[in-house]
């Protein structure tokens, strides 16, 4: 059914709207009796229990960073039985983000492309949120939160607004993770440069204290500064790395070029990531020991792209942009598919 509906009504509809529209029914599934049939609908097989970060997940397959920004989707995405779910972009500040339209569907290509800007209600509003849930009983996904910098604050004082949204929100988290590689915060990918990079890691690791910390990385960096990054996270003790955030390349798009030109500028998800997404999980996973933790993420979509993750050394898998394409049982498919594969 879900497919009809995304021809039919979603797909006509303005892409942020119809991403509004869509958590709204995902957080009416996060309230009780309706959890409780989700959860019994789509609760992975018990075969797919996961280690990993210190904790473990009912599935390696969850949600990535971007599609909660604001914590409010967290309980309904746990019924739909994804394992963990990563929220934010937070920044220190509450920011609105880029203006609108910054939404846009490649249908052909079953890729995104989203210049938000980290709009989101800041480390405030977030951190009472995570205090909510963390008050609820009964079982939940892992909760991981992703932060990034303010817009206002400029990239030499980076450091600091990290450290703010890190020591009010590690405590409350199962992982942190540091975006230092959406392409749509002006100078934020500069900071991947491993001479800046490892001090505002290590002043973010400080502030964590025991929370484990891992920092999320460009597609789109060269393949020496991926593996300089990884090297240099695993000398630091960092618990892991998230490969990879969206693509700022157009390239192998069969969607018109007139419609890709007009969506302007932001990064690409989807589909067109996948090979590349896949790439640097396999450089990155060459370099780290065995015990460092790798989450994969980037073009996927089906049982078969996590299997491919995790065959390649993966840890945990992530989505998002197929959530569009795939609709609310997507977690069920591919929970279903692995423990099919055995």
């Amino acid at each position: 059914m879900y497919p009809l509906l995304f021809r039919a009504v979603l797909s006509h509809l303005d892409s942020e709207l119809a991403h509004h529209a869509g958590m709204l029914v995902i957080r009416v599934l996060g309230v009780r009796p309706f959890s409780w049939a989700a959860a019994a609908l789509t609760r992975p097989a018990p075969t797919l229990r996961t280690q990993a970060l210190g904790r473990i997940f009912s599935s390696p397959f969850g949600v990535a960073a971007g599609f909660d920004k604001n914590v409010v989707g967290f309980a309904g995405l746990s019924a739909l039985g994804f394992g963990h779910v990563e929220v934010g972009t937070v920044t220190a500040l509450p920011q609105p983000g880029n203006p609108k339209p910054r939404l846009f569907r490649l249908i052909p290509d079953r890729a995104l492309i989203n210049r938000m800007g980290f709009n989101n209600d800041g480390a405030e509003a977030a951190a009472a949120r995570l205090r909510a849930i963390r008050a609820r009983r009964g079982n939940r996904a892992v909760i991981g939160v992703n932060i990034g910098k303010s817009r206002v604050v400029d990239v030499a004082d980076a450091t600091a607004d990290y450290v703010r949204s890190a020591t009010l929100l590690a405590p409350l988290a199962d992982y942190l993770a540091v975006n230092v590689s959406s392409p749509n915060t002006p100078g934020l990918r500069g900071l991947q440069a491993v001479a800046t990079l490892r001090p505002l890691l290590q002043a973010v690791q400080d502030a964590a204290g025991a929370t484990p910390l891992l920092v999320k990385i460009a597609p789109d960096l060269p393949d020496d500064q991926v593996v300089a990054i990884a090297t240099m996270a695993v000398e630091l003790g960092l618990a892991g790395l998230i490969a990879t955030n969206t693509t700022v390349s157009r390239e192998g798009l069969v969607t018109d070029p007139a419609v890709v030109a007009a969506a302007g500028d932001g990064g690409l998800s989807g589909a067109p990531l996948r090979e590349r997404a896949l790439a640097v999980l396999r450089q990155v996973r060459q370099v780290v020991p065995r015990e460092f933790a790798v989450i994969a993420v980037g073009g996927v979509e089906t049982a078969a792209d996590v299997a491919d993750r995790l065959d390649a050394g993966a840890d945990l898998v992530q989505g998002y942009t197929a959530f569009l394409y795939r609709g609310p049982l997507w977690a069920r498919q591919i929970n279903r598919g692995l423990a099919a594969r055995g």
